[in-house]
């Protein structure tokens, strides 16, 4: 495959369409692309599907799909192998756009980029380990084979928070197991997909295995997951959005993975390390400007350290610098949007309504006119408060005072949510307990709620997620349909 002419050249006068059977889609809808911490940058204006681009993109992918499939396993190892390794080599480039187009501190975003190599070398070497069963029948004669074939056709819908990372964790085991996809990367960060789009196009992607319509959700997301021609949909995203994709889905009887958020718990109890739990704290609260699933939104402390943890904290609140992304010191870049920041102050002015005490949260003046939030600790709160039972996804965490261990535990499984809980302590006996009875699907002792290997599954509990695990060796069971066989070789 001849890679498009996709221009690596960003502003305002750059036009980016969408990509169906390795051709170039135009439309006259097209949105436009801006950096969050300087809205008046262009980074380009990007085209927008309606439904029956959609329908393109899916037909283009129906008619790539059986010969995507059997290919051999070694060429599709060498095509994503070989993506892997172009992300690598791009990742300083790579790193500037994403910071550029999310707002994501500049070591972040580069590191969200090396690991979304590492996720595509991980499932290149998949593509040559699916492996399957063979047994003895309990009828003489008979051999049985379980085996793992492709679904078909994916529809893969992403978020901004991280516009490579989660784009790579979806497309490349969808791609490993042989099928083929149509993705909708989220409105607000079309670049980083187009630029994935691109390099795995320069791999050596067959036209039509990987087709890109780009747009609102409520037209693009509606147009993919309403299908029948689509055989599966993984999403991730906001719960309504989720909820929605899981009724189309059941609908039309096909498998969906939903991951749909978090009000993570992290428990410091009285025996912690206070000044690591501080830092693992900061870290899982404010970085990535808090626009984490996995952030640690509810900071759930003992009565005999209380006091002394929320001074850590402010005095370490007060040493991080809030700017734009790609300038040097700073530690956390603007919130995404104009409207994920009016969003986050309100759930600041309604923690002040409800009895809280805020530290931070507001505005900070700027040369641009960037989107930019001091980080924000709600103190002084109560469990079933605002702040403590919706996702702010944004640079904001609460404290809940509790008296012990046990009341620390119930505290943190009182959410509709379990994406990830965390506990620090030094007590063995404590940290096996919550390790067991803490209701998510992720749990860290004395680490941060945020962050997770790329070779280990992914994914929670209860309104959290929906569907098999993402990641490792998990994601085969979402990507691939099982198939037994008898051979009777009498």
């Amino acid at each position: 495959m001849t890679p498009p002419a996709f221009s690596t050249q960003y502003g305002p006068d750059a036009v980016f369409d969408n990509l169906i059977g390795g051709a170039r889609v135009p439309s006259d809808d097209r949105s436009t692309n801006t950096n969050p911490s300087d809205p008046s940058d262009v980074i380009g204006r990007y085209a927008r599907a309606d439904a029956a681009t959609v329908a393109s993109a899916i037909a283009a992918a129906r008619a790539a799909a059986p010969a995507w499939a059997d290919l051999g396993s070694q060429q599709r190892f060498a095509i994503l192998d070989k993506a892997g390794s172009l992300i690598a080599e791009r990742a300083d480039e790579l790193g500037d756009l994403l910071a550029r187009e999310e707002g994501k501190q500049l070591a972040e975003a580069k590191g969200e980029v090396l690991r979304a190599s590492q996720i595509f070398k991980f499932f290149a070497g998949e593509t040559i380990r699916n492996t399957g069963e063979v047994v003895d029948s309990v009828r003489p004669g008979l051999i049985a084979e379980m085996t793992h074939e492709p679904i078909g056709v994916i529809g893969i819908i992403t978020p901004w928070n991280f516009p490579i990372a989660i784009p790579a964790w979806k497309i490349a085991p969808a791609l490993a197991f042989g099928n083929t996809i149509v993705f909708k990367p989220a409105e607000l960060v079309p670049a980083s997909a187009y630029a994935l789009v691109d390099i795995l196009a320069e791999a050596g992607l067959p036209d039509g295995v990987l087709n890109l319509v780009m747009g609102p959700g409520s037209v693009v997301g509606d147009a993919l997951t309403t299908s029948a021609k689509v055989d599966a949909v993984t999403f991730t995203g906001s719960v309504a959005v989720g909820r929605s994709v899981i009724a189309s889905a059941a609908a039309h009887q096909i498998r969906v993975q939903c991951e749909m958020g978090g009000k993570n718990p992290l428990v410091v109890l009285g025996d912690a390390d206070l000044e690591a739990a501080a830092e693992a704290a900061i870290n899982g609260a404010f970085f990535s400007t808090g626009q984490r699933c996995t952030a640690s939104s509810r900071l759930i402390v003992t009565s005999d350290v209380h006091d002394e943890f929320v001074a850590l904290l402010k005095e370490k609140m007060a040493a991080l610098t809030v700017g734009d992304a790609r300038a040097e010191g700073v530690a956390i870049g603007p919130v995404v949007s104009k409207t994920q920041l009016d969003q986050d102050l309100d759930y600041i002015a309604k923690a002040r309504t409800e009895g809280g005490e805020v530290t931070g949260g507001e505005l900070i003046d700027s040369d641009t006119e960037g989107y930019f939030l001091a980080p924000a600790l709600v103190t002084g709160t109560k469990p079933g408060d605002t702040i403590n039972v919706e996702e702010v996804f944004g640079p904001v965490a609460s404290v809940i005072e509790v008296a012990d261990y046990d009341e620390a535990l119930a505290v943190a499984n009182d959410t509709e949510f379990g994406l990830s809980a965390g506990i620090f302590t030094t007590s063995l006996k404590y940290s096996t307990h919550f390790k067991r009875y803490a209701d998510a699907g992720m749990v860290m002792v004395n680490a941060p709620t945020a962050g997770v290997d790329y070779h280990v599954s992914f994914g929670g509990r209860k309104g959290s997620s929906y569907g098999p695990r993402e990641q490792a060796r998990a994601a085969r069971e979402f990507f691939t349909v099982h198939k037994t066989t008898y051979t009777n070789a009498g």
